[in-house]
């Protein structure tokens, strides 16, 4: 079962640089279930259109916070203890943000017409990393492409970066060969891989893909932000969702279900 307290304050250390390569890690718990494929984030066509480097080489965080859109995370008092980590997915002090394609179609109409709604909420996130999966299916790459240029357009602060296709496929072989069997994996799911990859010790808030509450049963809407439902013939949530809880109960990540106390 997963944690229902967490700890009253997060232990973060000053971050260590190391060439990192997965396969030569020590042949831990951790590693050896994150030997996907070489973490090459970015694709060369990616490293024209951004950054002259990959923002991930040769870089590990202590504690990393991946935070989903999970309806858990209403009234949970989670900010102040997400912020406290080292480096953030979702938070107050966000460092590293993503988006189902989807968001861009459904609440921006794919940007084909006014762009200003989209960059103005993108505000709120800085100059963090947008991780934009454009090149991983053909049907993602013009709207991902748009968001890509509106943001050059507008000189929004926050910085766009691509997945690496190949990195994507790895993902979905390995993941698939572990029991899940959906048309893809989950955007928070392909997160917390990377995360694993990157970071010493990963906590997980906003993961719950049930409609009632682990504790106290009160109903939960799908995401802190709408009850949109997710399409169950794309993804596989509870698979995930269970992977998830054997990742926990194994000590490779801390998946937060309950409220977080203050720090």
């Amino acid at each position: 079962e997963a944690n229902r307290e967490v700890t009253s304050k997060t232990t973060t250390t000053k971050h260590h640089t190391i060439g990192f390569e997965p396969d030569s890690r020590p042949q831990t718990p951790h590693s050896s279930v994150c030997r996907f494929a070489p973490l090459a984030t970015m694709i060369r066509l990616a490293q024209l259109l951004t950054m002259s480097e990959n923002p991930f080489s040769n870089k590990t965080w202590d504690t990393c916070a991946v935070v989903g859109n999970g309806g858990i995370l209403t009234n949970s008092s989670c900010g102040k203890v997400i912020d406290s980590a080292q480096f953030k997915h979702v938070g107050i002090k966000t460092d590293f943000v993503t988006a189902n394609p989807s968001i861009f179609v459904q609440k921006y109409g794919a940007l084909m017409e006014s762009r200003r709604p989209f960059v103005e909420s993108l505000h709120t996130y800085g100059n963090s990393l947008l991780l934009l999966p454009s090149f991983s299916y053909t049907l993602n790459t013009p709207v991902t492409l748009r968001v890509f240029y509106t943001i050059k357009d507008f000189d929004s602060p926050i910085r766009p970066v691509f997945l690496n296709p190949e990195y994507f496929q790895s993902l979905n072989l390995f993941w698939s060969s572990q029991g899940i069997n959906g048309v893809r994996l989950s955007t928070g799911f392909t997160m917390v891989s990377l995360a694993l990859e990157l970071c010493n010790n990963v906590h997980l808030y906003g993961f719950w893909p049930f409609s009632k509450h682990p504790y106290d049963l009160h109903h939960l809407t799908n995401h802190y932000y709408d009850n949109r439902q997710p399409s169950k013939l794309i993804h596989a949530m509870p698979t995930e969702f269970e992977l998830l809880l054997q990742l926990h109960s194994q000590g490779i990540l801390r998946l937060h279900l309950g409220d977080c106390q203050p720090i």
